[in-house]
């Protein structure tokens, strides 16, 4: 009988594979916080998805309100936003506001300046993912000023 590379890293992984089992946490254990005005202007939420032990990828469900967002920031590795209820803005340095909406989803290249929050009139909700590089997933800049923000 012939056995395939496949059918031979199968019966290999199979062992493994069945020792482990699939986890869930809930909302309430994960719990959040209010994102910090050092890194936050207005009323913003940050809950944690998963811890950052998953390959070195963190995420976090942010919930920005009306005429709150994050401080200029880039991040060593990139970030995706997946907006999952609401319409916000995000912006790159050197480049004009964008909108995002329920369902889009907004790629931050590695080292690129940038901020993302709500609108003036809107909430919005994002998944922010992003990897780990020597220990940090973020540097943080200045806060975007109201200036900048209604521009």
């Amino acid at each position: 009988m012939k056995t395939t590379f496949a059918a031979l890293a199968l019966s290999l992984a199979a062992p493994a594979v069945l020792a482990q089992q699939m986890t869930q946490s809930t909302a309430l254990e994960r719990g959040g916080q209010m994102g910090s005005p050092d890194t936050f202007t207005g009323t913003v939420f940050v809950a944690p998805v998963f811890a950052p032990d998953m390959n070195d990828v963190s995420a976090g469900e942010v919930t920005f309100l009306p005429g709150a967002r994050s401080a200029w920031h880039r991040h060593p590795v990139g970030q995706y936003l997946v907006v999952t209820a609401g319409t916000g803005w995000y912006q790159e340095e050197g480049h004009a506001k964008q909108v995002m909406r329920t369902g889009d989803v907004v790629f931050a290249p590695a080292g690129v300046n940038h901020w993302h929050g709500a609108t003036k009139s809107t909430s919005v909700t994002h998944y922010a993912i992003q990897a780990v590089q020597d220990g940090s997933a973020v540097t943080w800049g200045e806060l975007v000023s109201d200036e900048d923000y209604g521009s």
